[in-house]
This record gives C-alpha cells, sequence and structure tokens, in this order.
C-alpha cells in the first residue's frame, strides 16, 4: 500500500507540483508529426501536464508549443492563423513567433514599442525519433533528447502510434512493469497467426509458470528488473523488462519486433501513451506489420479522427462472456484492450492506499519509491542524472531461456541481439542493495 499523501505526491503532476516539477525536467514526446503535417498548417491543440497549449508549425518548419490563451484578452490561439512564421489571435491581430514573442501588434499605433514588452509562454520543441517532443522546464535546464534506440533507427525499422489512456500516467507505468499478469489477463487462445511471432511465442513461456520470481537492480536511469520464470530442462525463462526515467518501459519479447512506450500525462486523470514497436537490426516485415496495425498487439484500434480507442468503458472494451469462456481469460481481444480495460477500471487514480501488494508487485514498488525520491530530490535542489545525460537511455531488454544464473551474470555476459546494452550507465547488479534479497524483504525494504 502507499500512504494517501505519497499517492498524491506521485500523482499530481500540474504547474508546481513536486512530481510535474520532475517531469518538466525531461523532454517528453507529445504529438505525431503528421499531426502538424507541414509549415503553415493548421495548429492543433495540445494538453500536457495539466496545461492547455496550441502547437503549430511556422512558416520555416519550427515547430511552436505555446500556450493556449492570448495574453492579449484570453481568446484561445486555436482559432489563430498560421502565417508568415507566426501565430496570429483572430480577436485583435497579434501574432506570435515559436519563441513566444510578439512580433506584430496591428490594433496599436505603430510607433508604439508595445509588442516587444509582451510575451507568450512557449516551451521548445523537436522533431525527433518519430515523435515531436517537448521541454517544458527551466530554460537553464534544458537537457539533451534521450538517445533511446528506435530514436535513431530509420523509419522504416520502427512502427509508431499514440493513444488516449483513461487514467494516471502511474497505472499506466505499473501495468508495463507487472511481469506477473501475463500469465492470466493475456492467457489467451488466440491464433499464432493473429499475433506478432514474439508475443505468441512469449504467451506459451508465461503459461509454464504463472508466479514468477522479481528481482529488481537500480541505475541511473531508472532500473532494470527481472522476472525469473522455471521451464523444463533445469532452466529458466528470464524476462528482463527496462524502465526510463520518467516514464519509459522497454518490454522483453524473444523475437523482433519489440516494444517502447512511454506515458505522458495529459493531467491528473488521463494520459497520452506513445508506442514505438522497432526492430534495430532490419526494416519491418508486412508479417511484423499485421498484428500491429491490427489492435491486437500493443496498439489499439481508434476511433477515426481520433486519439481515443474504439473499445472503451463506454462499450466494455468489447468483452465477451463466450470469448472468456472458451478463448482468453478476459473475454476482450486483443493485449492493449485488456491492459487498458484492467487499468482504467481502477477509476482515474487508483486508491492505492487500499492495496494489499505481494512478492509479485517488486517492481512497482521500487518504481514508486524511485518517483517519490527524484521528486524529493528535485525539490530539494538535485536534479536526476537521467535528465542531464541521453546516452543512459541506450539499454535494450533481455527475454532469453537460459540455463540457472543469477540476474547480474545474465546482464554481464549476455552476448546476442537482446542482451542489455547500457553503453555508459552505470548498473546496480543483484549482488548490491536489495536486489539479492527475497521478494518478501524487497517489499519490506521498499514500503518501510
Amino acid at each position: 500500500m502507499l500512504k494517501r499523501e505519497d499517492n498524491e505526491l506521485v500523482t499530481r503532476v500540474g504547474p508546481g507540483t513536486l512530481m510535474g516539477d520532475l517531469f518538466r525536467r525531461f523532454w517528453l514526446p507529445a504529438l505525431l508529426p503528421n499531426e502538424l503535417p507541414n509549415p503553415d498548417c493548421p495548429p492543433v491543440r495540445l494538453r500536457l501536464l495539466g496545461e492547455d497549449l496550441i502547437a503549430f508549425r511556422d512558416s520555416n518548419d519550427r515547430i511552436g508549443i505555446l500556450h493556449e490563451h492570448c495574453p492579449h484578452r484570453r481568446a484561445s490561439l486555436f482559432y489563430g492563423r498560421n502565417e508568415d512564421c507566426g501565430l496570429r489571435c483572430v480577436y485583435h491581430g497579434w501574432k506570435f513567433d515559436v519563441d513566444g514573442n510578439c512580433v506584430d501588434q496591428p490594433s496599436e499605433p505603430p510607433e508604439t514599442n508595445f509588442k516587444h514588452k509582451v510575451r507568450q509562454v512557449s516551451y521548445p520543441a523537436r522533431e525527433w525519433g518519430g515523435f515531436i517532443w517537448v521541454y517544458m522546464g527551466p530554460t537553464e535546464e534544458m537537457p539533451e533528447l534521450p538517445n533511446l534506440e528506435w530514436a535513431m533507427l530509420p523509419a522504416n525499422q520502427r512502427w509508431q502510434a499514440k493513444w488516449l489512456y483513461e487514467a494516471n500516467y502511474a497505472q499506466g507505468i505499473e501495468g508495463e512493469l507487472d511481469s506477473c499478469h501475463t500469465g492470466f489477463l493475456h492467457d489467451t487462445s488466440t491464433p499464432a497467426t493473429d499475433l506478432t511471432a514474439g508475443m505468441a511465442k512469449a504467451s506459451e513461456y508465461w503459461a509454464a509458470d504463472k508466479a514468477p520470481a522479481l528481482t529488481v537492480a537500480q541505475t541511473d536511469y531508472g532500473y532494470y528488473y527481472g522476472s525469473r520464470r522455471n521451464y523444463p530442462g533445469g532452466q529458466y525463462y528470464w524476462r528482463v523488462t527496462q524502465w526510463l526515467l520518467p516514464c519509459f518501459a522497454i518490454i522483453p519479447m524473444p523475437t523482433w519486433p519489440i516494444s517502447c512506450r512511454a506515458y505522458v500525462p495529459v493531467d491528473d486523470e488521463t494520459t497520452l501513451v506513445f508506442n514505438t514497436s522497432y526492430n534495430p537490426e532490419a526494416p519491418l516485415t508486412e508479417a511484423d506489420l499485421k498484428p500491429l496495425v491490427s489492435g491486437l498487439g500493443p496498439a489499439p484500434k481508434l476511433i477515426p479522427g481520433t486519439f481515443s480507442p474504439a473499445l472503451n468503458a463506454r462499450n466494455s472494451y468489447g468483452i465477451d462472456r463466450e470469448v472468456q469462456r472458451r478463448r482468453n481469460f478476459t473475454g476482450i481481444e486483443g493485449i492493449n484492450n485488456q491492459d487498458r480495460a484492467i487499468v482504467e477500471s481502477m477509476g482515474p487514480i487508483c486508491d492505492r492506499w487500499n492495496e494489499h501488494l505481494g512478492t509479485s508487485d517488486v517492481a512497482i514498488i521500487a518504481m514508486r519509491r524511485r518517483m517519490l525520491d527524484a521528486a524529493k530530490s528535485l525539490n530539494a535542489g538535485s536534479s536526476p542524472k537521467a535528465a542531464r545525460d541521453g546516452s543512459l537511455y541506450q539499454v535494450r531488454p533481455l527475454d532469453i531461456i537460459a540455463p540457472i544464473a543469477d540476474l547480474q551474470t545474465l546482464a554481464a555476459t549476455h552476448s546476442d541481439r537482446m542482451r542489455i546494452a547500457a553503453r555508459s550507465g552505470k548498473s546496480v547488479g543483484p549482488g548490491d542493495r536489495d536486489a539479492e534479497k527475497p521478494a518478501e524483504k524487497q517489499i519490506q525494504s521498499l514500503t518501510n
């Protein structure tokens, strides 16, 4: 369980909150490039971290992120004219460039210098790795963009999507960091042809042992955690998931492609999810793409013209009780739909003080503690190292059947394509801190 006051700290992300301040020290995915497809295209509304914003692409292809309401009379700049390297309010014609400078005030006398005294709040934006990113923190603390492996790949080696989660960001991340649920929530007899090859193979492994042992290893970028299942022949099936501050998870699979998801808070009760499924070794094939676009894999089908999933709470995620009896554990088709149904069913902000956590929750407890510590440390004047060093994000997860070995040995010696590859991070191995403790003692140490 989490104390009420700690739950408030973890989940509240608006201006002036400790967790909101932490998120504002990182570059965050905000838009797909096709939302701003060309210079001088129509502006779009954007809400992040409880702030209402307007995004536009100017005549020189620069991207601007401005507060929505004009500083003159507070009219919405969504209705503005995107023209001649600026966004012009249609109420009185005031015009702002991508940096928030007021560059024209046709409603004021031409001899006045009033426009030089007016500035609109703006945030830096960058197009990088298939997304448009925004930085909402102090200008003097602006960090590097995270060097995530998929962001440096050619476009034909990744597939990307964005959708809305009707829950607090932390609930989405916790679902990604819960390896135990896969053997239940995603237990399915869905034909393998409807799944990625990796998902089909992984579902076989999950079913073999539904009570994995977990181990957490802290790093500068966040942590990686190992989920160890017994496997026939005196072996273990290891899934090692990467969690990267403040909101990224890279999910292991037995084969390419694998997926990285970012849970970016819209506000306290809604979240934008940015998915990248990728293969660093080769372009994605038609067989790779089929389950990605089907709505049965890591991303949902959307209501046309929106980022809202077609299956949602209003239609009970398409649950079919006959399918639940005969085909899968939930009666809901699709990995993503199953995840959202359960996460959103907790309510927009889960009352974590009523939980009863067990040994399968070690990674979730560790994430909460790390976020609490990072927010409090930032408030005390210590900014997170991960925000300052983009190279720390050069990591991979691990999915392997191997002879009995500990997590440190696997991380240090495994050399195939799924090897953990933190090129410049200083990973804490399971021989340090709490990593070798039984799960029950990890829970006790992390909740004290």
